[in-house]
């Protein structure tokens, strides 16, 4: 916990030097395919010490969270297996030291996109769940790309135009509000948005 406390400051202090916004681009990158901070820690401090680039900042995170994504299935498609079609050393790393990915979710995942397919990658992107996993499982597990790179974008850029627009809307005010429940209304957004789909799935 204290490491990772370490980490959440390092990722915040780069609100305060010159190069934050190329920070910002990085750590979304990042965290789609491997790193375990979330970029929305880095991109509400931005968006506060320059509300007016709100929406700039949500867009960079959009792009490069989707770009780190692709990234993500680049390696569950080509390095995730060995020849003899069990994990290689990269995925045995992954599973040592990134917290929350081991072979039970993984093979968890799999029977996820089996039975939601689009939205599995939806929710994963727009909530709290590490995206990170499922970037990885899904090109790991040959989920159509196209679907995945839709859902994908879709759902980042969801999530992170609604911080910066909060943000741009009602400045330092929101902070507080985001902090404690802005995962707990994405959470709550994703399942009467797919509750809705099946509903009507369900009447047709």
């Amino acid at each position: 916990m204290k490491f990772m406390r370490k980490l959440y400051d390092w990722v915040l202090h780069w609100a305060e030097t010159p190069y934050g916004p190329a920070a910002l681009i990085v750590l979304s990158f990042a965290e789609a395919s491997f790193f375990p901070i979330p970029p929305d820690v880095l991109l509400i401090a931005l968006a506060l010490g320059s509300r007016k680039k709100s929406l700039i900042f949500a867009l960079y995170c959009s792009l490069s969270s989707v770009a780190g994504a692709i990234f993500g299935y680049g390696i569950g498609q080509f390095l995730w297996w060995s020849e003899a079609n069990q994990f290689s050393s990269v995925a045995n790393f992954f599973f040592n030291n990134i917290p929350g990915f081991t072979t039970d979710v993984f093979y968890q995942i799999q029977g996820m996109y089996e039975e939601w397919n689009f939205w599995i990658i939806f929710t994963a992107g727009f909530t709290p769940i590490p995206f990170k996993v499922f970037t990885i499982s899904a090109g790991a597990f040959d989920i159509n790309f196209v679907m995945f790179l839709i859902a994908g974008l879709v759902s980042r850029s969801a999530r992170f135009f609604l911080v910066g627009w909060l943000i741009y809307k009602f400045g330092e005010p929101i902070r507080s509000f985001i902090d404690k429940y802005f995962n707990w209304l994405a959470l709550a957004f994703t399942i009467l948005l797919i509750g809705g789909f099946y509903i009507i799935k369900y009447l047709i």
